[in-house]
């Protein structure tokens, strides 16, 4: 073998230096309100999440039963991400997307997707301690990663299927461990099932992103702020609808009162918790929006890897959930997995941009 064969070439460094100026001259560029959102953007995502997740818990171990009332309070907050729509229209000199057939049928279709995204979920954190859910919810990086070459025909280099065999790897530490973290009152066959609903929730979490970014590229034609916003809307509308629509057939509004009257702390921690797991989530998918747009997927990337160690820490102080010397190697995986992730995908967009 040559020596030096193994180092990137002159070009490759001509690239990354390139895109390293490129990227600090547009960052010297940006006035100080654009830091300050990205901040408390930053700050939406890396808090609103996980106490999304924590209060999910919550909910499961004071007493609630229904996952068809998690699912609808997940996208029960989408007017708070109207209310920020509306007004972007005006400060942002814009106007809506027009409002084509296809685009309806989309919308639609991500809507019903999103609502079944969340019962998945549901079921997870229903049988699974938070910080085990929430680890295997990070899979949904290699669904998304997998989605997106095969729909969006995003590159998958070799870093990223690196990545992707890491985050399968920590996963399946986690089965192995299963006895150590399983709850006394969770059957084998009830944690089974929210281990598989949870992986099945992450893959379709990954179709989601991918037919997402499928329908900015073909539909919309363009990204930008109130674009997302509109989506975001948009989906977590008809997925209010579809989910309220499941809650309505299994009669679980009726069952709301019972279920709050029997809810560890009584009806005011019952309502507090559903409406701040509301809150939270659209908190955090707010901030999730922002960070896309104000920095890069990369960043959004390493903010997903953050919270993830974020989320079991935390659920390990406040809920006491087990913490098994399995669970952490996994959790290290896990990391390892986003990082190489992140890594592939800054290697990918050198790549693409201009010498």
């Amino acid at each position: 073998m040559e020596e030096g064969s193994s180092k990137p070439s002159n070009s490759s460094w001509d690239k990354i230096r390139n895109l390293k100026h490129i990227t600090m001259e547009g960052y010297k560029r940006k006035p100080i309100s654009h830091w300050i959102l990205l901040a408390l953007s930053i700050v939406a995502m890396l808090v609103a999440f996980p106490a999304s997740s924590l209060l999910t818990r919550v909910y499961y171990s004071n007493g609630g039963a229904s996952k068809w009332i998690i699912s609808w309070v997940a996208v029960a907050g989408w007017p708070l991400t109207a209310l920020i729509l509306f007004p972007s229209y005006f400060f942002l000199d814009s106007s809506p997307t027009p409002l084509t057939f296809k685009l309806l049928v989309s919308y639609v279709v991500l809507g019903f997707l999103s609502a079944a995204d969340n019962l998945m979920y549901a079921y997870a954190y229903a049988y699974l301690p938070a910080s085990t859910a929430a680890l295997l919810a990070s899979s949904s990086l290699a669904f998304s990663a997998l989605c997106g070459y095969f729909i969006v025909h995003n590159k998958l280099n070799a870093s990223m299927v690196n990545a992707i065999v890491i985050i399968t790897a920590a996963m399946a530490i986690i089965a192995l461990d299963s006895d150590s973290d399983r709850y006394d009152y969770v059957t084998d066959h009830q944690y089974t099932m929210g281990f598989i609903w949870d992986i099945l929730g992450s893959a379709l979490h990954g179709l989601i992103f991918a037919l997402s970014e499928l329908v900015f590229v073909k539909l919309m034609g363009r990204r930008s702020f109130h674009v997302v916003l509109e989506q975001q809307v948009m989906v977590s509308f008809f997925g209010f609808v579809f989910t309220t629509i499941g809650v309505i057939v299994n009669n679980d509004f009726e069952g709301m009162a019972s279920e709050a009257r029997s809810f560890k702390g009584g009806k005011s921690s019952y309502i507090l918790v559903l409406v701040w797991s509301a809150i939270t989530f659209q908190l955090g998918v707010l901030g999730g929006t922002a960070v896309l747009y104000l920095a890069s997927t990369v960043m959004a990337g390493v903010l997903n890897a953050i919270r993830v160690p974020i989320t079991a820490i935390a659920a390990v102080i406040l809920l006491h959930d087990p913490m098994s010397g399995f669970k952490i190697l996994s959790l290290l995986i896990t990391f390892w997995g986003f990082t190489s992730y992140i890594y592939g995908n800054s290697s990918a967009s050198s790549e693409d941009s201009p010498s």
